[in-house]
Order: structure tokens, then sequence, then C-alpha cells
């Protein structure tokens, strides 16, 4: 029997078509999206012309009113209700964040019904009191609310807010061309609630393992382990494979040696003998350190204990070679470090067609006012999946340099654009106790560190679902400041993203970039001191601290987080009516004799000189006696100032 090539073309034609219609037959339900939310074996995945898009409460001005005032909030009214987002499908809302949930109700109108299909408090998305909104999958911490229970359509979805004011809101989505989706209905059998709490699991393990993601092309690992001792200007190779396969975690455990002031140790990684290496960064930068310390513990990479940990699948074609660069520096006297690393891995090859490489961007910049900082900007096929960034104002005081907005331009459209820094990290309200005040870590994001005196912040955030993909190119960076970059800032991070296309070019960390910054002046606002009342006085919080006393008492401040050194100690307080005295003295030492705030009308005075302190850790405190002054019972302090004093 004759076969022409025509036929074969045919029958080809024929094959494919069969196989697309039967997966477009296939149901996709939410469960399908749930899934991927410990799936990380899929990550390297690509999706076709599936765009992550957003509806976020941003200044379409460009100015900084995100959410307060509402006039971005929603795309219109329907009688007393906003219409806060309206997708057209099929596709599935992966995100909700805000920091400002009310107990409003919301309402789910898929695929053109007239009745809701899922009527909820906005509180409750986040409250873990209605099912299947449970934690940690939806939860609130350092500031923000977030959800990422997937809500499927298979037509369109418009969500509703029954308010008169909605204020920061971004609701996350994307298309799924090609698939037969059902629409979220509500109804759960058993196996859905056994998958959610597989899930729930997965993001609560505050120990994560690479066994909790040996699935799929990531399963049937083995293990390399290497103990060597690495000396300044020496580079050790670790992990060395001449043959397809692909890395399923690591682990690298330095003791405390990659902590301190001076980050000179490197990691290195290279795919298929490629010009650029894919990873290479600092040590502490690449794990999340935040300036000197572990800080970041998610569930995908970050430290616990001694041991630095990645568990994001890395595939490649013929070859990969894994590094320690110890850089040797002048100036500095350098201990050898003692590494022991594991690396697990298979021999399952990258499918060329659909998976893309891991590559990682490290960037640290002075970034210059006016210019956005650059997470990532990469040519060819793939998607977005992480962001560490730490964030050093270059300028004393608080830090509004987090009031930047981020921004997404995928295949030269704009898709997504945030409303403030903290904002993209899922959290909010930044110098505001037990909000995003400190360093805290959840399963996909978190904050790094926070600390007004040394003004400075940081965050994480991973993108499973979500993550942002692109047929032809990628831009996404952040602003730094209120409007226009306006904000001096020194930015540190690494960009995470796959690819079809190898790095074009990388930064080598010179050793000036490889030290971390310290200010020389350092100031300690109201809200976040931490103090210690003594004897007879009451102490509130205005907009400064108020001690109230009768028959005198002290206030103890402790000045945490700044170096060791000799500092100049100003103070800025209100002389008022009813000022009282007060007296400053470190410990059993006296820093100033007593000084009235007694005035007939109230004055600021600010940057008051009150003496020269040293700063131990054993000796980081001052303490304000304060004492009636003729029916002047309150002394009001407002900043505390500590500029270092030259050697």
């Amino acid at each position: 029997m004759e076969i022409t090539l025509k036929k074969v073309s045919v029958f080809l034609s024929a094959v494919l078509w069969a196989g697309s219609y039967v997966m477009a037959q296939n149901p996709y339900r939410w469960t399908d999206e749930l899934e991927l939310l410990k799936r990380v074996d899929k990550l390297p995945e690509y999706r076709t012309g599936s765009y992550v898009e957003q509806f976020s409460s941003y200044d379409r001005t460009w100015g900084n009113d995100d959410g307060f005032a509402g006039t971005y909030s929603f795309l219109r009214k329907e009688d007393d209700r906003l219409v806060i987002a309206e997708m057209e499908g099929p596709g599935v809302i992966n995100r909700i964040w805000t920091p400002t949930p009310t107990d409003n109700m919301l309402y789910f109108y898929f695929d053109g019904q007239k009745e809701p299909g899922l009527k909820i408090k906005f509180s409750d998305l986040f409250s873990g009191k209605v099912y299947p909104f449970t934690k940690p999958v939806c939860g609130n911490e350092i500031g923000g609310f977030y959800c990422y229970l997937p809500i499927t359509y298979k037509k369109s979805c418009k969500i509703v807010f029954d308010g008169p004011k909605l204020e920061f809101i971004q609701i996350q989505y994307r298309n799924l061309p090609g698939k037969k989706v059902e629409t979220y209905t509500g109804e759960f059998s058993q196996q859905d609630k056994e998958l959610l709490a597989e899930v729930n699991k997965v993001w609560a393990d505050l120990t994560p393992a690479v066994t909790n993601y040996t699935f799929g092309k990531s399963a049937v690992t083995q293990t390399m382990e290497k103990t060597f001792t690495i000396n300044p200007g020496e580079e050790v190779s670790f992990f060395e494979m001449e043959e397809p396969g692909r890395i399923v975690g690591m682990t690298i455990d330095g003791g405390s040696s990659f902590e301190g002031l001076y980050k000179d140790v490197l990691l290195s990684a290279r795919w298929d003998n490629e010009k650029v290496e894919a990873i290479y960064a600092p040590v502490a930068d690449f794990f999340g350190y935040a300036y000197g310390k572990g800080a970041m513990r998610s569930i995908l990479m970050g430290k616990q204990g001694t041991s630095n940990y990645c568990y994001l699948p890395m595939p490649f074609d013929e070859s990969a070679s894994m590094k320690i660069i110890y850089k040797k520096r002048e100036d500095v006297q350098q201990s050898p470090v003692s590494v022991n690393v594991k690396v697990y891995y298979n021999s399952n090859k990258r499918n060329a067609k659909q998976e893309g490489k891991f590559y990682s961007t490290w960037r640290r910049e002075k970034t210059p006012l006016g210019t956005f900082h650059k997470f990532a900007a990469q040519k060819g096929k793939g998607h977005y999946i992480g962001t560490i960034h730490q964030a050093q104002g270059l300028r004393p005081g608080m830090t509004l340099f987090f009031e930047g907005d981020d921004t997404t331009y995928v295949d030269k459209k704009a898709r997504l654009h945030g409303t403030g820094s903290e904002d993209y990290y899922n959290g909010g309200w930044y110098a505001c106790l037990d909000r995003w005040d400190r360093g805290n870590s959840l399963p996909l994001h978190g904050c790094l560190d926070y600390s007004l005196p040394m003004a400075r912040t940081g965050g994480y955030r991973f993108f499973l679902v979500d993550k942002m993909s692109y047929e032809k190119e990628i831009y996404h960076g952040m602003e730094h400041g209120e409007v226009k970059n306006n904000f001096p800032v020194d930015y540190i991070s690494i960009g995470l993203f796959y690819s079809d296309r190898p790095l074009q070019n990388r930064e080598e960390p010179s050793a000036e970039q490889r030290v971390v910054y310290l200010p020389t002046e350092h100031i300690y606002f109201p809200q976040l001191m931490e103090m210690t009342v003594g004897g007879g006085i009451q102490v509130s919080n205005d907009r400064g601290i108020r001690m109230n006393t009768c028959h005198g008492g002290v206030v103890r401040i402790n000045l945490t987080d700044v170096p060791e050194g000799r500092y100049r100690l100003l103070i800025n307080y209100f002389e008022k009516p009813n000022g009282a005295d007060f007296q400053i003295w470190q410990r059993q030492k006296q820093l100033s004799d007593w000084i009235s705030t007694k005035n007939g009308k109230e004055v600021e005075k600010t940057r008051v000189h009150v003496g020269d302190i040293n700063l131990t850790e054993q000796t980081n405190t001052i303490t304000f006696h304060v004492r009636n002054n003729q029916g002047g019972d309150q002394f009001e302090l407002g900043l505390i100032i500590l500029e270092r004093i030259k050697e």
C-alpha cells in the first residue's frame, strides 16, 4: 500500500485535532487550580496564551491616592453597589488582597447569571470561618489580608461590593484559553475537601522538606552530598552533571558564616554550558537574608536553623554545574568557611517545548531618582515566579520609599499595577504596631525586616498559580517614593523566572556591593518606641509620647536596631502651658540637667542636643525622668535622633 506525504499529513492533523478536542472537553475545575498550590514540580511548565492581569485601586493619575478615597476602587456603580471587577472568561481568580476588609457583602456573578453564584462577607474571604476559604491558603498577617483559593468561571465573572465605599483592593486573575472550565459552585466532594486539606498542610509546614514536592517530573530523586572548607579567593564545585536532568532542590549549610555585614560568599549555577550563569548572587541575598541575618522562611526557599534551602525545580538539557565562590576582600580579615551541601536531582530531562529553564537576576543599585527599580526584563517565552527584595532608604526618617507601586508589562501591554510596595508583598500599614512592623514569614510571602531607625525593610513573594507568563517579553519593576520615584534608595533584589532563552548578561557584585549599608543617622518614631514605665507616671501615644505625672516618674526607651558606637543624642519635644520638667539619663549616667517644657503657648522644639552616648548591647537605653513643674504635669516627646560621631 502506497502512503503519500499528503495522507500522512492529513492523518497527523486528525490525530492532533482529536487530542486537542479531548483536552478541550475534559472539565477544568477549581480543584485543578487548587492542586497547583502544592505542585511545585509543575513550576517550569509554560502557559501559552494564559495571561495574569489585575484589577487594582491604584491612582490612575500616578499620584498616591491608591485607596483611601476609594476613587479608583471600583469600575462603576450599580444602584448603591460597587462593581469592583469584571472578567471575561473562561478564567480563574487566583488572588484577592486588601489591608482594609469590611463586613460588607461581596457578590460573585458568574457567566452572566442574574443571581450571584457566591455570596460572602468581604472579611470572611480571609477569616477562616467560611469553608472553603480556610487558613493558611486564606489569611492575614503583616497588615494584609490575602485569599489564594481559586474561583473559576466558564464565561465571565462580575464582583460586586455591597457598600458605599471600598478602599485598597487587588484582584488577580488569568484567562484559561482552550479549557472547558467548570464554574465554581460552592459544592464539594470528599475528594475536594481532602485536596484542600493537603494544600493547607503543605502551606502550614514550618520545616519544609524536598519530599513535599517530589511529584511528577520531580519524583524519584537521588542525593549528592558534599562537605568542604573554602578559603577567600577560592571556588568549589559541588555539583556536576554531564547528562540531561533536573535539580529538584538543594540545601546549603554554612553555619553562621553567611551572616554579617560582608556578603562575600556567592552561589553560582550554569546550565548547558551557557555563557552567562543562571544563578550568580551572594548566598545571603539568594536565600532571603535581610541586612546580615537570616530572614525568609517560605515553603519554597529560605533558611531554617543554619540550613538554607531551595525547592524550585531546575531542569536542564545537557549539563549542570553549581559552585560556591568566596570573594577575597583586601581590607578585612576573612575566615575559612565550612559548608555542607545536599543536591536532590533526577534524570528527567527538560521538555523544551513545554518547560523553561530556571534563571535568577541579582541586582543592587542606588536607584536614581525618577527611575524604577527593575526586578526583571526578559525577552522570549517564559514566566516570572518570585521576588526577594531588600529596601534601604538613603535618607533617615519614615520609610516613604515603600509607597512605590509595582508595575508589570507583558508582551507590550500593562497587565498589573499595584498600590504600594508592602501591598505587593501581601502586607500593609508599614510603621504600624503589629502590622508591617517586623520580619515575618508566611508560605508564599512575607516581610524580611522592618526598622525605622535604620530606615529599611524588605519583602518576598512567590507566584505559583499566579506565575506571570509571557510569550515575547516581560518587564517587572518597583517604584520608590510616593510619586515619580522621588525617594533615594539602595535596593537589592533577586528576580526569579523560567525562560526559553538564557541570560544575556549579569551583574558582578563588587566589594562595595557585597557590604550591608549602614546609615549614619537614626530616628526613633513614637509609634514603634519600646519603653518601660516606672514610678507615678502615665503614658499615652498620640502625635508623640505624652508622659503625665503628679509626683514624678521615669520612662525608659530602648534604642534597638542601630550598630554599636558613639552618638550625639538629639530629641524633638513640645513646650506647652502644662509642660513638665524632664531630665535624661543613660542607666546610672546623667546626660542632661532638668529642662523645663513650660511655655505660655505650644511650640515644637526640634533636634535639641541633650548629650552624647556610647551605645552597646548592654547600654542601648535612655531614661526620661519627669517631674511636675508648678502645675505643669505633662512632657510630650516627639522624635529621638542619633547622629553617629566619626571616630
